[in-house]
């Protein structure tokens, strides 16, 4: 029945109102804003602890972006060299449609391979840096969806959480919710000095980088429902120096409760021979480092402008900033309790990929300077090792560089899956040996990092000659990483069986052109990589 012109508008007026009551009865996130603003709805505006947040839609409108999310107050003037603060309250609806800036770093050179790979745009840059980002496909914040929080790598002296390779989009179209976070670099994450562990209250400094992350997964803790996440099922999920990150919040008691479980991707505690310095060492590097720069006390250091404290390249990376074992973030205890197997162990999807040196060493490597690196890092081991990995000459020397630098990550890897395995935890251990089309394939192959746009699908983010097989090969991936974040196992309808890593079989599950269980590879060179580990951890 048609209705006369002014009825019919005064009929959709009630039906509009009635309809807005009904949607504001069935989510908690409906929400009206100012007049200007006008009425809102769930996803559209979520409420979070700090105040209304608007997102935007992704390339798929069913997955709504909130970007450029502050987690904490910013550390700037003298909150430089701080833990994280709480983030400042705002009034009206914020719009979250922009990445926030990122932390101070150095560019990768144009041209260069990781430039190329996963930097196509230089970012704003300002140490008013900790903001995090969340994709979600959630209808109402009732749906308790698990949640991924994505740690990225960049030897703890780059990158960010806005790469295009770290889009959650996809992963967040398979049922999970997808957060990608920024953590202070380099000198500003951890600068240790005398002054910083007296002022601290708590007898140490250095781990700035690490209580970012914890205030990150804190921010999860109070605010991930909103977005229908649920705030007891997060994965924490991290590559290269975001692996080691997650590994050291393992150990952490200030990190208990707060994930239940981990994705680590080509890193961890003595991979790549990297292990924490102690807190007197880098208070140490500290004093040296403010003394470069003119000052004494970390006041001074604080007024210091960002640009000088960056510095040249080569310069920065030689002061090695990296966690450290502070007595609290990160304790000797906390490590030998590793060591010893009585770690609160949780499941893992954890692996390393097959070339993993390839794109990180120049292309030659002495074989002279091989041979020292060599004994002063095994000792009485020497020997051995140069059975292993023989060089007798520079190209020798760098294939056997290459081999066992990749075999240190391998042996990261399978020395957590065994440790789980024997705790009654599961490990779900992968080797990704898949070689990238295009830029010169044979050498590089599985590069470090190669894996990571299969894991979030994003293949379409770096300009590669992909084939169907790549395409097929992430539409797995992204498959069985969401399904790990879902269900604490990365199997599912339509996938290949990937067995938990059990000592009897010894198998891990190939990841490339074949997806398929096989025997871990190299055992005697692995073997011989994680007594050397073991007797290392040991040392701390």
């Amino acid at each position: 029945m048609l209705l006369p012109k002014g009825k019919s508008r005064t009929v959709n007026k009630i039906l509009a109102a009635v309809v807005m009551i009904v949607v504001s009865c069935s989510s908690l996130n409906l929400v009206q804003a100012s007049k200007k603003e006008g009425t809102v709805r769930y996803p559209d505006v979520v409420r979070i602890e700090s105040g209304l947040l608007s997102g935007v839609a992704g390339v798929d409108p069913a997955v709504m972006v909130f970007k450029g999310i502050p987690y904490a107050a910013p550390p700037v003037g003298n909150l430089r060299w701080r833990p994280p603060q709480p983030p400042a309250a705002w009034q009206g609806v914020r719009k979250a449609d922009k990445f926030g800036a990122i932390c101070p770093q150095f560019t990768a050179p144009k041209g260069s391979f990781y430039q190329l790979e996963y930097y196509p745009e230089e970012e704003p840059q300002s140490e008013d840096c900790l903001y995090l980002n969340v994709w979600t496909s959630a209808k109402t914040s009732k749906e308790r969806r698990p949640v991924m929080v994505w740690i990225h790598g960049g030897g703890f002296v780059q990158g960010q959480g806005s790469l295009p390779s770290f889009n959650g989009e996809e992963l967040a179209k398979k049922g999970i919710i997808v957060v990608t976070i920024n953590y202070r670099l380099g000198v500003f994450g951890h600068l240790a000095h005398p002054d910083l562990t007296g002022e601290s209250g708590a007898n140490a400094s250095g781990n700035y980088a690490l209580l970012d992350q914890i205030a990150a997964l804190k921010w999860v803790q109070k605010n991930i429902a909103a977005f229908g996440g649920d705030p007891n099922q997060v994965t924490l999920a991290g590559q290269s120096a975001g692996s080691f990150n997650i590994h050291y919040l393992m150990m952490s008691d200030m990190a208990k409760g707060l994930f239940q479980q981990a994705i680590l991707e080509s890193g961890g505690i003595g991979a790549n021979y990297r292990f924490p310095a102690s807190l007197a060492a880098a208070e140490q590097t500290g004093v040296k480092y403010a003394k470069m720069h003119g000052v004494e006390t970390i006041q001074e250091l604080r007024a210091v402008p960002t640009e000088e404290l960056l510095g040249n390249m080569m310069d920065y990376l030689k002061w090695g900033f990296s966690p450290i074992v502070d007595g609290q973030v990160l304790s000797d205890s906390m490590i030998h309790k590793f060591v010893q197997g009585k770690q609160n162990n949780i499941p893992l999807l954890i692996g390393f990929n097959a070339n993993e040196a390839t794109s990180l060493l120049p292309n030659t490597y002495p074989v002279q300077v091989f041979k020292q690196e060599a004994q002063s890092r095994y000792g009485d081991k020497t020997e051995q090792f140069l059975q292993l990995y023989p060089a007798e000459s520079d190209e020798q020397s760098l294939q056997a560089k290459i081999a066992s630098m990749t075999d240190s990550y391998a042996a990261t890897a399978y020395y957590l899956s065994r440790l789980n395995a024997a705790d009654g935890s599961k490990a779900y251990l992968y080797c990704f040996d898949r070689r990238l089309p295009g830029r010169n394939s044979d050498y590089y192959g599985a590069f470090h990092s190669a894996e990571i746009e299969y894991a979030f699908n994003t293949l379409h983010s770096t300009g590669r000659p992909w084939e169907e097989q790549d395409w097929k090969l992430a539409s797995l991936m992204s498959a069985y990483w969401a399904n790990f974040v879902k269900t604490s196992n990365p199997n599912g309808a339509g996938l290949p069986l990937w067995q938990a890593y059990e000592a009897q079989s010894d198998m891990l599950m190939e990841l490339g052109n074949q997806v398929q269980m096989q025997k871990v590879p190299r055992q005697d060179k692995l073997n011989y990589l994680m007594d050397i580990l073991k007797a290392k951890l040991d040392e701390h």
